[in-house]
């Protein structure tokens, strides 16, 4: 799919400023106050004893080295040359140790602000990183019809990887450069005014043209993290399908596919890194050929001795410091307007409102019978939100006794997995109810719900964890004990036991390593042990050959015993053990009964009968 939740166009009107965008960091940023003080702290004295360097070069030139040069100069005597000299020395003496005391807090106030800051970086990294995750895994079905999972997963990586730099690196360089500048433009007035005054008026010039290329950094940053995320959305889907792909032989032409995505976001990352480049290059000329240009009128004043050569050395060292924090913060900027666009991307992911929310008062389901839950649908119709209109259920209306087994038949298209997917309430219906003993289950928390009723998918989901943890999925707080006990209901037990390692091996990632009717008994262990008053069972014995699916029929019908069943199926085995069954036909009801009933019937039911069981049983003419 290439439509997604989280693009808009970059023409919106509504777009935020740089700085603006970056603000949403502020709920992930605000817990760690009192780490962001202390690195404040460490910054304070950092910048101090960096701007504090020129003035200690001032005292060297003014008082040592031009005492001295006028010591020799103008001595009457050997005496008084000596004593100058003399004096000279201390001066120069006392200057290097100062200035050894002020590299020294240099040196732990950097450090110190170098860990709080890269500490902040990876906290606040992994913060975003699980609030996405977190927010993303809540959604309903309904966003990942039109959210690529590459995608997500590229804003977990790339875009908080970009928000770590900012946080842990640029945050940081931009206030130490700014209170360089600041303190270092203080220091330029109070050495030489007039010549501040020029420099000032010339930034001005300078600042505009950085301004106006910033901008179009920042939309090239967008337009590169896309491009990746694009990228790697075209991977993952690839990666996923592989033994489709080999099959086919289509290895050239998704290589093809993927590198043409690749080639387009080193297209975009190119006039990103172009401009970027571009606005470093423009900022730095800028400024230094301003300074430069500063300077050379200051090298006159000296010549002209209304500057002392002490005062001509501050002014390029505040000046150099000036001009390097302008440099720094132009960088700065560039990281900022990349974080800006992942920030941008990440708060669309955390901004994304599933329709499928708990209420807000829960209720209770009723205490568990011996027989299980009654399952009510009233008059329910559905569409799904990409589809809209077309109805996959229309005006469905059912009711399943607790303990009863029913069993859902209709062709494809029918709505039977849909049917499934309402009473998980991966969505809602548009109309009609769904009641679970009694209790709306939109009036259900979905915890009570979900934890209510067990399934086992037609597409069984194994994890890359061992046996014994991919069963014990079902019920994390399981003992080894009730896990094997459920691998031996589902006829599982005995292929676990000749792993390599029993139920302690490793599956292999999406269960590579079981054949599909073994992948198919893990899951029905799973549901098994979950022991819950609802089961829902889709085409569960659907991959098993003929002595599996007897095995695990028998653990079925064991199951099936105080709780209610609902069944997707089309084996004749599984169809005629059901209590009733229901036939489904472009999201109706359209007959009901028993196996012989609806055979008698002659409709729906009997024609499908006659194609898939035919190799079972003979249908009656």
């Amino acid at each position: 799919m290439t439509t997604r939740h989280t693009s808009k166009p970059d023409s919106d009107a509504s777009r935020k400023s740089s700085l603006a965008t970056l603000r949403g960091l502020g709920p992930f940023l605000r817990p760690y106050r009192r780490q962001f003080l202390l690195a404040g702290i460490a910054l304070l004295f950092a910048a101090g004893a960096t701007l504090a360097i020129p003035a200690a070069f001032k005292q060297m030139i003014d008082l040592g080295f031009g005492a001295a040069s006028a010591g020799s100069a103008g001595a009457a005597t050997a005496a008084a040359g000596a004593a100058i000299e003399g004096g000279s020395l201390e001066h120069i003496n006392a200057t290097f140790l100062a200035l050894f005391g002020v590299a020294a807090v240099l040196a732990v106030a950097t450090a110190a602000r170098f860990y709080m800051v890269s500490w902040l970086g990876e906290r606040v990294t992994a913060d975003i990183r699980s609030a996405v995750y977190g927010h993303v895994v809540r959604q309903s079905p309904e966003f990942f019809e039109t959210t690529r999972t590459g995608e997500v997963l590229s804003r977990l990586t790339t875009d908080t990887t970009l928000i770590q730099t900012v946080v842990g690196t640029s945050i940081s360089l931009a206030l130490r450069n700014t209170l360089l500048f600041f303190g270092g433009l203080v220091m330029l007035f109070v050495t030489s005014p007039r010549l501040t005054s020029i420099i000032l008026g010339l930034l001005v010039l300078v600042v505009l043209p950085i301004v106006l290329f910033g901008r179009r950094v920042r939309k090239l940053s967008r337009d590169s993290q896309d491009r990746i995320a694009d990228a790697s959305a075209v991977a993952g889907e690839i990666l996923n399908a592989m033994p489709t792909v080999q099959a086919f032989t289509r290895e050239g032409h998704e290589s093809g596919r993927f590198g043409k995505e690749v080639e387009g976001a080193f297209s975009t990352a190119m006039r990103r890194i172009r401009a970027r480049a571009t606005l470093t290059m423009l900022a730095i000329v800028l400024v230094f050929g301003s300074i430069v240009f500063v300077l050379w009128l200051g090298a006159h004043a000296v010549l002209e001795g209304t500057m002392t050569g002490g005062d001509l050395g501050q002014f390029i060292l505040y000046a150099g410091i000036v001009a390097g924090s302008v440099g720094a913060l132009s960088e700065v900027m560039g990281d900022a307007q990349r974080a800006a666009g992942a920030t941008e991307r990440l708060l669309e992911l955390l901004g994304a409102r599933s329709e499928i929310q708990d209420p807000q008062q829960a209720r209770a389901l009723p205490q568990r019978t011996a027989n299980g839950a009654r399952v009510t649908l009233d008059d329910v119709t559905f569409a799904y939100p990409s589809r809209l209109t077309e109805a996959a259920l229309s005006h469905l209306a059912l009711d399943i006794r607790a303990g009863e087994t029913v069993a859902v038949v209709g062709p494809s298209g029918a709505g039977k997995t849909t049917l499934f997917q309402l009473l998980l309430r991966f969505y809602d219906p548009q109309s009609g109810s769904i009641r679970l003993d009694g209790v709306d289950v939109r009036d259900l928390s979905l915890h009570t719900l979900r934890g209510a009723v067990g399934i086992v998918p037609q597409d069984t989901v194994i994890f890359s964890l061992d046996a014994m943890e991919n069963i014990r999925y079902g019920r994390p707080d399981a003992s080894d004990d009730e896990v094997i006990a459920a691998a031996k209901m589902a006829a599982a037990h005995d292929f676990i036991e000749r792993l390599p390692e029993g139920y302690a091996s490793f599956l292999g990632e999406r269960g590579v390593r079981l054949s599909g009717g073994q992948r198919q008994r893990i899951a029905i262990a799973r549901a098994l042990l979950k022991n819950p008053p609802l089961l829902l069972l889709d085409e569960a014995t659907s991959a098993l050959d003929a002595e599996s699916e007897r095995l695990v029929q028998r653990a079925l019908e064991a199951a099936m015993v105080g709780r209610t069943t609902i069944i997707i199926a089309h084996r004749l085995a599984t169809v005629q053990r059901a209590d009733r069954i229901v036939v489904l036909d472009e999201g109706r009801i359209v007959e009901s009964g028993t196996h012989a009933e609806l055979i008698a019937l002659r409709g729906v039911y009997a024609n499908l009968a006659a194609l898939q069981f035919q190799a079972h049983a003979p249908v009656a003419a």
